[in-house]
């Protein structure tokens, strides 16, 4: 055995695993993934971006994940799929290690005594787990995390180094919590009475579905007085702010830096571009895209692409359309009244 994690495939089986159509040799032997311009003769591409065709005529790869309308681009082996990224995505899982993790209790972990733990739990070191905590089957805790009370976790959850649960935050089955991010901490709550802000305090918790994956250093906050809530199949990534009582729908994808004021309600099968925002209190239609970096200022209420901002262009340009910018309205008002003349 030798490659990526040790682990070595036939064509043959790869295409079997991915349900791609073969066309080359079913005996030649992949030992890992890689990227087209980087493969060596061994190992497996794909090509799902137009903007990496070009390296189809000098990759070095053993065989390439392709479409038939792209197949005759590349002479070598070539696994045929209507959807290049998801059969790579498929063969991704033949070669990370899912070994069984051992199960145990660190002896540095502190544990209450009303806390309820089940069979096959990995406490890491300097784990911190409150009073009447609730850790489903085969749940993995790593170092230094602290789980408040009352909380849940459902089976197969997997909560990695430093990520703080803070009290009655529950989790589904096969949730994924990477590296120091929190989940139920205060919502950003305060009335002001004219010379301070008064604190409101947060009574609701956050509430997270099945399959969900969130990212390092998100921050999910609690309910003010409803629970904020992630559904079923929600991915979100790093360093992702979620206000107070938001409501994400089944299959939302949240990229990188995305911040939702309090309130937001998110759809079914939405997609948050790196960077993009969203005042609170709105509500976003079942599968809606936003783009990188816009900013949702209104809801929407029909499905389909939203952007926002002003186009990539060089700094003079940008500074002398800004200034236009500024001229529209009193445009706008010479026009009409040059309307107004010529009728």
């Amino acid at each position: 055995m030798t490659g990526q994690n040790k682990k070595i495939y036939s064509l043959a089986s790869i295409a079997n695993e991915i349900g791609a159509t073969l066309v080359g040799d079913p005996d030649f032997v992949i030992v890992g993934l890689c990227s087209l311009p980087k493969a060596s003769p061994d190992r497996l591409s794909f090509l799902s971006n137009s903007a990496y065709k070009h390296y189809l005529k000098s990759t070095t790869a053993g065989a390439v994940i392709v479409t038939k309308d792209d197949q005759l681009l590349f002479s070598g082996n070539k696994l045929l799929t209507e959807n290049p990224y998801l059969a790579y995505a498929l063969a991704s899982r033949l070669f990370v290690d899912l070994s069984e993790v051992p199960s145990g209790i660190h002896s540095s972990a502190i544990i209450d005594s009303s806390a309820s733990l089940a069979k096959g739990v990995l406490i890491g070191p300097n784990v911190v787990i409150e009073e009447n905590v609730v850790i489903g089957q085969r749940c993995q805790i790593g170092a230094g995390a602290v789980i408040g009370a009352g909380a849940q976790l459902g089976d197969e959850c997997s909560i990695s180094e430093n990520v703080v649960i803070n009290k009655d935050v529950t989790l589904g089955n096969r949730v994924t919590i990477h590296s120091g991010a929190v989940i139920g901490a205060d919502g950003f709550g305060y009335a002001f009475d004219g010379e301070k802000s008064i604190k409101i305090y947060q009574l609701g918790s956050v509430r997270v579905g099945n399959d969900v994956e969130i990212g390092a250093q998100t921050t999910i906050d609690r309910g003010a007085l409803d629970d904020t809530v992630i559904c079923d199949g929600v991915k979100i990534d790093n360093q992702v702010q979620i206000g107070h009582n938001c409501h994400i729908g089944n299959h939302t994808i949240i990229c990188g830096c995305v911040g939702l004021a309090g309130s937001v309600t998110l759809g079914a099968y939405c997609v948050m571009g790196g960077g993009s925002g969203a005042v609170g209190h709105i509500t976003l239609a079942d599968y809606v895209q936003v783009s990188a970096m816009s900013l949702v200022s209104q809801s929407i209420s029909e499905a389909g692409r939203y952007s926002a901002g002003t186009v990539q262009m060089k700094t003079g340009e940008w500074k002398r359309a800004s200034m236009r910018f500024k001229e529209l309205d009193s445009m706008a008002k010479r026009l009409k009244r040059l309307e107004r003349t010529r009728s």
